[in-house]
């Protein structure tokens, strides 16, 4: 294993969480396997991994792109995320506030309904 991957395997988890990451690993096969392994190293060791841009701020950079690309499923998974990377839902509401904005307010009325059912899910007060 690539020291890029490693530090990959501990960015994602810090961010997704143990219990996303195990249950991704568990999930994967042979044949996805290379896929896994490319994202880890580039996503999460290569990207995610720089100290240029704080977690919060990457978090909320991440969100504003999947949300304005109509990445749903990608874009619930770094919506989760935000209990481990410090991005509130005061931050989450000014990124769509962007997206409605400069991609659309479809994809922005979209992502305001994800953002309300899995904050409410965590107990957040929207």
């Amino acid at each position: 294993m690539s020291e890029r991957l490693k530090q990959g395997e501990k960015t994602r988890r810090k961010t997704l969480g143990e219990e996303h990451v195990n249950r991704s690993r568990t999930a994967q096969t042979a044949f996805d396997a290379p896929f896994l392994d490319l994202i880890t190293e580039a996503a999460w060791g290569h990207v995610w991994s720089r100290d240029t841009i704080p977690p919060r701020e990457r978090s909320m950079l991440t969100l504003a792109l999947l949300a304005g690309l109509g990445n749903w499923e990608e874009f619930e998974l770094h919506l989760r995320a935000t209990a481990n990377t410090g991005a509130t839902p005061e931050d989450i509401r000014e990124v769509l506030l962007h997206v409605a904005i400069y991609a659309g307010v479809p994809r922005a009325n979209h992502a305001f309904k994800l953002a309300r059912k899995i904050l409410a899910e965590r107990g957040e007060h929207v």
